[in-house]
């Protein structure tokens, strides 16, 4: 499984968010400037998108356009993507 190939990295991705994601909740407990709590806000949300772009380019190169798959497991593996972008989209 590719995610598994990435999984430290990946990982370190989800605690820096998880920190800013904390960062973002102490601002608001401590009732921060607002500036400053929406650039925080701004921070986390363009690297959760970040770790999305990143995870769904994995499952584009191991589960769609590798050169191995065969016919059936490519159409599989586009439309979970689809699936996926229609859930991201919302």
């Amino acid at each position: 499984m590719h995610v598994i190939k990435d999984k430290d990295r990946l990982l370190a991705r989800v605690k820096r968010i998880a920190g800013q994601v904390a960062a973002i909740e102490r601002a608001l407990t401590d009732e921060a400037d607002c500036s400053r709590t929406l650039q925080q806000v701004a921070a986390a949300r363009g690297a959760i998108s970040g770790l999305m772009e990143e995870i769904m380019a994995q499952h584009l190169r191991e589960h769609v356009a590798g050169p191995d798959i065969a016919d059936e497991d490519r159409a599989q593996g586009a439309e979970e993507l689809i699936a996926l972008l229609h859930r991201y989209g919302k």
